[in-house]
C-alpha cells in the first residue's frame, strides 16, 4: 500500500550538523528534535545550536509502556486480567544551555527553550494544553513521535560557575498517551471505476455498491484508530472489519462495523466531490464545511472499529456510488518503544 508523508510544520533555519546521529541511551545512533505548540522546530542533538542534549542521564525512550491491572479472584485461586490500562509515560531530557560570547545571549537562549516546553502548560483558543511532539529519527531515515507535556526540571542548578555563560536543565516530559507513533501515514484509498455498457464492447460488469474487500496490514505493536475521509456520490456508507482471535474454544472470527447516513443530518446523498471525515478517536465527524454531522453515525450500534496489530479484512461499502466515489482510510501506526 502507498506510504504518504504526514504534513511538517516548515522549521526555521537550522545550524549546521542537526542531520548528524549522535549517541542516546536505551536507543543507540539517532537525532532528536522538539516542535512546541507553535509548531517551532527546536534540534536537540546539534552542539552548534547553543544547546545539545545531554545523554548521560536520557531516560524513557526504550521502555515498554507500563500498565494497571483491573482483575478479578478466581473461586479456585489466583485472578484472572479483566483488563489492563496503559500508564502515562515519563521521559527525562538533560540539555545543556550555553553560550560562546555573552551572558545575555546564554539567558536569551535558556528563556526561548523554557518558553517552548513550557508553552504545552497554556490553554488553546478551545481550553484544550495543546502538546509538544519529540521525535526520534534514526540513520535509516525511519521517525518515531511521542506528543508531550512540560512536567518539571528546566531550573537553574545554582552550582558554582553556573548560570553566566551555561547551565544544565533535567527536563522531564509527561505524556498522557504512552505509544509513540510512526511519523509517515499509511494510507488506503479505493475508488469506483466509470461504468460501462454491460455489451460494449463485450459483457462486463461495473461494481455500483462495494469499493473494496481489501487487506490492511497495521505494521505497529498496538491498535490504530483510523481517519476515514468519503468522497461522494454516496447515499449510505458502511464499513466493517472482520478479525479472528484464538480464545479457549479455538479460533473466533468476529464483525465490526459502522455506518454513515447522510439523511439522518438533513442532507441528504453525498454528491460527487462533496467530502465527508470520520476520526475514530476522539469521535469526530464532519462535512466538508466543517459543520458537526456526528449525528449521521448509526450510534450506538455502530463501533469506530480500530486496527489491531497485522492482519485486518476490510470492506467499503457505498450505497448510491458512481464515477468519483471514494473512500481514503489513513493511520499511524503505534509502537512501544522509539
Amino acid at each position: 500500500m502507498p506510504i504518504i508523508t504526514a504534513p511538517a510544520t516548515t522549521p526555521p533555519p537550522r545550524p549546521p550538523g542537526v542531520g548528524t546521529p549522535v549517541p542516546l541511551p536505551e536507543i543507540g545512533l539517532a537525532t532528536a528534535t522538539y516542535t512546541d505548540p507553535s509548531g517551532t522546530v527546536w534540534p536537540l542533538t546539534d552542539e552548534l545550536a547553543g544547546w545539545f542534549t545531554l545523554s548521560e542521564g536520557v531516560s524513557g525512550l526504550a521502555d515498554a509502556v507500563e500498565y494497571e491491572y483491573t482483575t478479578d479472584a478466581q473461586p479456585r485461586g489466583g485472578e484472572r486480567l479483566r483488563h489492563a490500562q496503559p500508564l502515562p509515560r515519563a521521559i527525562v531530557w538533560p540539555i545543556y544551555v550555553y553560550s560562546d560570547h555573552t551572558h545575555m545571549e546564554f539567558i536569551e537562549r535558556w528563556r526561548a527553550l523554557a518558553q517552548a516546553f513550557t508553552r504545552t502548560l497554556r490553554p488553546g483558543p478551545d481550553g484544550r494544553r495543546p502538546p509538544g511532539v519529540l521525535e526520534i529519527a534514526r540513520p535509516d531515515g525511519s521517525r518515531r513521535r511521542i506528543r508531550v507535556h512540560y512536567r518539571d526540571g528546566f531550573k537553574a542548578r545554582g552550582a558554582q560557575g553556573t548560570g553566566i555563560l551555561s547551565d544544565t536543565a533535567i527536563v522531564t516530559l509527561w505524556c498522557e498517551d504512552p505509544f509513540w507513533y510512526d511519523a509517515d501515514a499509511v494510507s488506503v484509498h479505493r475508488e469506483q471505476g466509470v461504468g460501462r455498457d454491460f455489451l460494449n464492447p463485450y459483457p462486463s460488469v461495473s461494481s455500483s455498491q462495494v469499493l473494496g474487500a481489501t487487506t490492511v496490514t497495521n505494521p505497529g505493536d498496538e491498535t490504530v484508530w483510523p481517519t476515514w475521509t468519503i468522497t461522494g456520490p454516496a447515499s449510505l456508507v458502511e464499513f466493517t472489519v472482520t478479525r479472528q482471535h484464538m480464545t479457549d474454544d479455538g479460533i473466533e472470527t468476529t464483525t465490526e462495523a459502522f455506518t454513515l447516513d447522510p439523511a439522518e443530518v438533513g442532507h441528504g446523498p453525498l454528491l460527487a466531490g462533496q467530502q465527508v471525515t470520520v476520526r475514530a478517536e476522539p469521535p469526530q465527524v464532519r462535512y466538508q464545511d466543517g459543520s458537526n454531522w456526528i449525528g449521521a453515525l448509526n450510534f450506538p450500534e455502530g463501533v469506530l472499529w480500530g486496527l489491531e496489530p497485522g492482519v485486518n479484512e476490510v470492506t467499503f461499502a457505498l450505497t448510491g456510488s458512481g464515477a468519483g466515489s471514494a473512500v481514503d482510510l489513513q493511520f499511524n501506526p503505534r509502537y512501544q518503544t522509539a
